[in-house]
């Protein structure tokens, strides 16, 4: 029988650990068509202003190279190909075969496949050298893995001495008033837009429960701390609702 230290959440449920990268892969596979314009509808469009404001901090320069981690369709992918330049690298990676499948075609049309690698990879094991990355940005997938603290681990590994990790996710609202506004949205108008236009309440109901499962401000920032970053700093968008964390390899 499975205790509770070999379970983990899925949402609001607790399934084995060693379930839950199957589970969310499900999820994320039901969802790959649809999940640019879901984005959208969630957020009112607002999550493009949050990428740009990540971008902006991540502060990636002209040939260094950057992970774009549980980058699925590829937009911070798309954007750090012009500010690395030819000189620079840009590596996408997705644990999920439909996301990633969907990011390498919106390269491609963007004109950016041969300038950004595409590979799948488990952000908890990363096939990557110690000490060769300038940048990491992962955007709205540290919640969606088995253990956190490994996926942190494994950024403070690859990253160069000098180099930043910023993680882009949703949080905790600020106030209680935004809070209950934000739950009224969540809960019962997010898994009803994943009905209407993915045929999938069930994934959408999965992501907003997450979200309340995933570690608030502070305690994502020992997190990072307790991996071995520095200088770790947290920016809160729109009252907390999303919050960019920052640390440094130093």
């Amino acid at each position: 029988m499975d205790t509770a230290d070999d379970t983990t959440d899925f949402g609001y449920r607790e399934v084995p650990r060693g379930e839950k990268k199957r589970h969310v892969g499900a999820v994320f596979s039901s969802v790959a068509g649809r999940y640019d314009l879901m984005n959208d509808l969630m957020s009112l469009g607002i999550h493009r202003l949050w990428k740009c404001f990540a971008l902006e901090l991540l502060d990636a320069r002209p040939g260094q190279s950057v992970l774009d981690l549980a980058g699925g369709t590829g937009d911070f992918s798309r954007a750090l190909a012009h500010r690395v330049g030819p000189r620079g690298r840009v590596l996408l990676a997705d644990i999920n075969a439909e996301m990633l499948a969907r990011g390498r075609d919106r390269l491609l049309d963007a004109g950016l496949g041969a300038e950004v690698a595409v590979v799948r990879a488990d952000a908890e094991r990363l096939p990557l050298a110690s000490g060769s990355l300038d940048r990491i940005i992962m955007a709205f997938g540290l919640r969606n893995v088995t253990d956190k603290s490994a996926v942190l681990a494994e950024c403070r590994r690859v990253l160069r001495p000098g180099g930043l990790l910023a993680v882009l996710e949703f949080s905790r609202p600020t106030t209680a008033a935004l809070g209950a506004i934000y739950d009224a949205w969540s809960f019962g108008a997010i898994p009803r837009l994943g009905r209407w236009v993915t045929g999938d309440e069930a994934s959408y109901r999965y992501l907003v429960e997450s979200i309340r499962r995933h570690p608030d401000q502070d305690t994502l920032a020992g997190l990072f701390r307790a991996a071995g970053l520095e200088r770790v700093d947290v920016h809160n968008l729109s009252g907390g609702i999303v919050a960019l964390h920052r640390g440094w390899s130093l």
